[in-house]
């Protein structure tokens, strides 16, 4: 009996790895790579990192309460902005994709394709255009930790019943926007700009071979910038209490420094095996036209987990801990 002919769909690795789920999937982290980290982002700050910052142990109940209310406003400001910003731009990426003769210059062409055999195909507009992309992130980011310390104490308020003091807001219908015609064209046209732009095609061309750490390194820049404008945010404001406010600010900058070190170390150690991942999925998806997006999303996928698990599910209980004892050595101080 012959058993060569097993559905490779069903029984192996190779099946698995050539799966229509799992590369439509793929593809549209790829389209979507900021969509993709805000909604990870959301889950955890709504479930792992609030129980895990509850069950730190010796720690004062109200700071658990502003590190879990820091969380949950956390992660619904940065999905809320990821809607609002980030899926507008992706849209106008894939409309220059698609129509790249319209939006970008003969010249810019040539020198972003290279000597792919289509522009689409070619490294270094992939990283540029990846740059555009999670770049959303980057530029959210002040807004997003000003939102985020603006609704503490509503959370605070409404969740945990700590205060009548904090007025509710009445909340607005969520009004869907339409990005289709003269809208995606408009941001298009704005986004071919940066791509028409001599000095950025030779950046990401020097910069080509390091496509896949592209995602690793414009979250860190991101988590760099959230976690210093929420330090001065928190400093500044009025609806959170005086003696909750450094605890806060400990525990964010601790989570981030912990986070982007731990991360960095982690995707190191796996990015050989990660490597050896990718070149076997590449040769058994060769011939397929949208190899290169897939590849794409596996580089947006694995960094996003890292820094996910470590940042909301590994790392609460000891940044919560050691942000309380370090508050309280600075007061006897």
């Amino acid at each position: 009996m012959r058993i060569n002919n097993i559905s490779r769909d069903k029984t192996n690795f190779a099946g698995f790895l050539n799966n229509k789920y799992l590369l439509k999937s793929l593809e549209k982290v790829s389209d979507h790579g900021t969509s993709f980290a805000a909604g990870t982002s959301l889950v955890m700050s709504l479930t792992a990192r609030p129980l895990a910052i509850f069950s730190t142990p010796d720690v004062e109940k109200e700071n658990k309460q502003y590190a879990a209310a820091n969380s949950i406003c956390s992660g619904i400001v940065k999905f809320g902005l990821v809607e609002a910003v980030a899926l507008p731009v992706e849209k106008a990426v894939k409309n220059i994709d698609e129509h790249s003769e319209k939006y970008l210059k003969p010249e810019a062409i040539k020198n972003l394709q290279g000597k792919s055999s289509k522009l689409i195909e070619s490294r270094a507009y992939r990283l540029a255009t990846q740059i555009l992309k999670l770049g959303t992130g980057f530029l959210t980011a002040i807004p997003k930790s000003i939102l985020t310390i603006a609704f503490i104490p509503i959370i605070m308020d409404n969740i945990f019943k700590k205060s009548d003091n904090y007025k509710k807001i009445n909340e607005n219908k969520n009004k869907k926007i339409s990005f289709e015609g003269d809208m995606t064209s408009r941001i298009s046209s704005q986004l071919s700009k940066v791509l028409n732009n001599q000095h950025f095609q030779n950046f990401v061309k020097k910069h080509e071979l390091n496509d896949k750490n592209i995602a690793k390194h414009m979250t860190a820049a991101t988590d760099i910038l959230l976690t210093s404008t929420f330090a001065v945010q928190t400093s500044k404001s009025k609806n959170i209490k005086e003696n909750r406010k450094k605890a806060l600010v400990y525990n964010n900058i601790i989570s981030t420094v912990i986070t982007l070190a731990g991360g960095y170390f982690v995707d190191n150690a796996i990015k050989s095996k990660t490597g050896k991942f990718i070149d076997k999925f590449s040769k058994i998806n060769a011939s397929d036209p949208k190899l290169h997006k897939y590849i794409e999303g596996i580089n947006i996928v694995r960094p996003a987990l890292i820094f996910a698990g470590i940042y909301y599910g590994i790392l609460p209980i000891f940044s919560t801990y050691i942000a309380e004892k370090v508050d309280k050595y600075i007061e006897q101080h």
